[in-house]
């Protein structure tokens, strides 16, 4: 397989390319290759173009010629248009040429069938082979804005203006539909991409490209899948927060992969679908899941073209009260918080408006204002040291001189190193505004909300960067014992633990354990709760009960030995009147835990991307409430401490209503230790831990519940 340097290498000649030939270009206008053609050679291309076509002398004024190899001169790059069994030959010219780079926008490939998939797994060996870094194929190709090269290898209908962003698409439909809606925005991009098949080129060897690329600021992304978790988390924070300065991502991503739909023995399994596993993967790696095109490119122009926050602190100055309150309800809404002004800033504006007008936050300067007071509240508002971000709104009234207003912003803009957006409220009557203020790359939004959330996402992205940097704990852990245990069961073809073999494990791996037996009759039972010490419960073991309370197989709180016995003579009555036969391995004698808050720590082993771990509140509100976060192991401290924080009923272990804080401290380090056990055993495929009772602050918590599941086909 191509090396990373060799990667980069190709990765050039499909970005940078000195010559292309375009095999399959075409003079009839309805097809692909006449588009492709056209592009690159009224998107002003640089270098040499060589359409490739038998059956045609020239085209577009170009000399045409019969085959790829009769090409005078090297090649770096061909975009290829032919049916798709016709790819491989074109290839193995490629290499011969010594091309570094080939685009396959030809179909027909993986997305029809096993034939395709054949094919292209043939492309995909001759193009390593030649080491020949290949974009596609199913794809709509490429463009790079870049005065120095001008590329628009794609058959899109139009190349977009220059800018800062980039984009990177999975889907060539979505391409061509993005390209449009931007032309209309008048947003710009610096790279432009379709993956398609994804059959060499991913979305990691253009995250590599894009990091260094110095005509990029931020990074858009359509994703339906990802090759490699664990990758793009390492190299999405990097880029995110690693290096200087960082580039925000922003992701939409698609689909659900087949194991996500899969039925599940644990509550982690049966709570993690894929979009979980994915907000995890983003979480992890600093990246803002959007939820639409639209809000993709709210935020992206937000990023794009101003300074991040440098904290939540926002001004609102409005010339209208309900638009100024909304602002606010958003502003709150998005993690935002109100600037409280100084007494100096209420000063100025005082000074500076009408007695009518509001001085707090939002300043309103009332309906009549014009680009004066407008002047004068926004100077306010920036000097005050208070204040992080400013938010304008406008709505057109007679005597407002909208275009004077925009000018005003955009001083304030070029003056000030804090952030400014635009909310002009219509789009007929404050349309030359508008346009001034995309002139000069002021964020602009038709509705206050649309910036609110666009601040709070770059807000966000500050909290990310400054975020503490932690590594993975590593804790003294008896791996010998666990390995005997998980060998043991294996090697008898017993896939769920036992609870006295789940407690052996997490015991070996430094959880505190409430005291526990296996009991193989009523006497032995009766034996372990003397030593273990009253009150104790007791559970049934039998790998083909999965749900003990469901049947009667759970009993709780047993003050003495009278009613350990009466308990385990009803649960034995209970389990032998049910319906089917149970193999019965024993009762589960364990010490009463005492009373705290419930969580639920799990584990699920995603066939993809590795070990996915749970947190959230447990005992039974687990499956009612579904308030849990995920994230892949093995985490960092700094991640397991936001898994904590995540969920809702947060505000419950912290303490509320005169209730004291809880033990998060023990919390976080089950956590860790529970990645860890997860990291060093692959044979582990599902865990819960529910619940783990958790006590005061500085009190600890202990495991009262568990579950192990094993994977038959994974190593030990």
């Amino acid at each position: 397989m191509n090396t990373l340097q060799e990667k980069q290498k190709t990765l050039k000649a499909l970005w940078e390319p000195r010559s292309i030939a375009v095999v399959g270009a075409s003079r009839r206008p309805e097809t692909v290759g006449y588009a492709v053609l056209s592009n690159l050679v009224n998107g002003g291309f640089k270098g040499s173009i060589f359409p490739v076509n038998p059956k045609a002398d020239t085209i577009a004024g170009l000399k045409c010629y019969p085959a790829l190899e009769n090409v005078p001169g090297p090649v770096d790059l061909a975009v290829i248009i032919v049916p798709a069994g016709g790819v491989a030959d074109v290839l193995r010219t490629c290499a011969v040429k010594g091309a570094g780079a080939a685009v396959v926008i030809s179909a027909g490939f993986r997305e029809v069938g096993p034939e395709g998939a054949r094919l292209e797994k043939e492309i995909l060996a001759l193009a390593r082979q030649a080491g020949l870094a290949l974009l596609g194929p199913n794809c709509l190709g490429h463009i790079n804005t870049d005065p120095e090269v001008m590329l628009n290898a794609s058959f899109s209908r139009t190349m977009p203006r220059a800018g800062n962003i980039a984009f990177v698409s999975q889907s060539g439909a979505l391409c061509a539909a993005i390209l449009d809606y931007a032309k209309g925005k008048n947003i710009g991009f610096s790279k432009f991409v379709s993956l398609g098949n994804k059959a060499d080129i991913h979305e990691l060897d253009m995250l590599r490209y894009l990091k260094d690329d110095p005509e990029t600021d931020v990074i858009l992304m359509y994703l339906e899948d990802l090759v490699n978790g664990r990758a793009f988390i390492e190299m999405a924070r990097e880029i995110t927060g690693e290096m200087a300065p960082s580039k925000p991502i922003l992701v939409i991503k698609s689909g659900r992969t087949p194991q996500g739909a899969q039925a599940a023995s644990s509550h982690t399994g049966s709570l993690m679908g894929s979009d979980e596993v994915y907000d995890a993967i983003f979480s992890q790696a600093g990246v803002l899941r959007v939820d639409s095109v639209e809000e993709m490119f709210h935020f992206a122009v937000g990023f794009a073209n101003q300074p991040v926050p440098r904290g939540k602190s926002v001004a609102i100055v409005t010339n209208a009260g309900g638009p100024g309150i909304m602002a606010t309800d958003a502003c709150v809404r998005y993690g935002l918080e109100m600037a409280k002004f100084s007494s100096v800033t209420t000063a100025k504006l005082r000074a500076a408006l009408p007695a009518t007008a509001s001085v707090a936050n939002p300043i309103d300067v009332i309906g009549d204002a014009r680009h004066g007071r407008y002047e004068a509240a926004l100077a306010a508002a920036f000097e005050d040291p208070a204040v992080d971000s400013v938010l304008v709104i406008l709505t057109p009234q007679a005597m407002t001189d909208i275009e004077e207003i925009a000018r005003v912003i955009v001083e304030a803009d070029q003056k000030y190193d804090k952030p400014v957006f635009a909310a002009f409220m219509g789009i007929v009557d404050v349309s030359a505004g508008a346009r001034i203020l995309e002139e000069h790359h002021v964020p602009l939004y038709t509705f206050p909300e649309e910036a609110a959330r666009t601040l709070g996402a770059m807000a966000r992205y500050k909290d990310w960067t400054d975020r503490p940097r932690t590594e993975v704990k590593n804790f003294p852990a008896d791996k010998e014992k666990t390995r005997e245990i998980l060998g043991s069961a294996l090697q008898s073809r017993r896939y769920f633990l036992t609870p006295d073999q789940s407690m052996e494990v997490f015991k070996a791996y430094g959880f505190l354990v409430l005291p526990f037996g296996l009991a193989g009759s009523e006497a032995e039972a009766a034996a372990h709760a003397l030593r273990i010490g009253y009150p104790v419960a007791l559970k049934i073991v039998s790998p083909e009960i999965i749900h003990k309370f469901d049947v009667g197989g759970v009993s709780l709180g047993i003050a003495d030995e009278e009613a350990l016995r009466a308990a385990y003579r009803k649960m034995m009555r209970s389990i032998a009147g049910q319906s089917g036969h149970y193999r019965i391995d024993g009762i589960f004698v364990q010490a009463m835990a005492a009373r705290g808050w419930e969580v639920i720590l799990g584990m699920k082993r995603d066939p993809h991307f590795g070990p996915i771990l749970m947190f959230g509140l447990g005992g039974i509100y687990v499956e009612a409430l579904k308030d849990v976060t995920f994230r892949l192991a093995p985490v960092r401290e700094f991640g397991a401490r936001r898994m904590i924080e995540s969920i809702k009923a947060y505000a419950l272990l912290k303490g509320v209503r005169g209730q004291k804080p809880s033990d998060i401290t023990a919390i976080l380090e089950a956590l860790e230790r529970l990645s860890q056990l997860a990291c060093d055993f692959p044979a582990i495929s599902e865990i819960d831990i529910n619940p783990l009772m958790v006590y005061g602050e500085s009190q600890g918590a202990a495991l009262a519940d568990a579950r192990i599941i094993l994977n038959p086909t994974e190593e030990r």
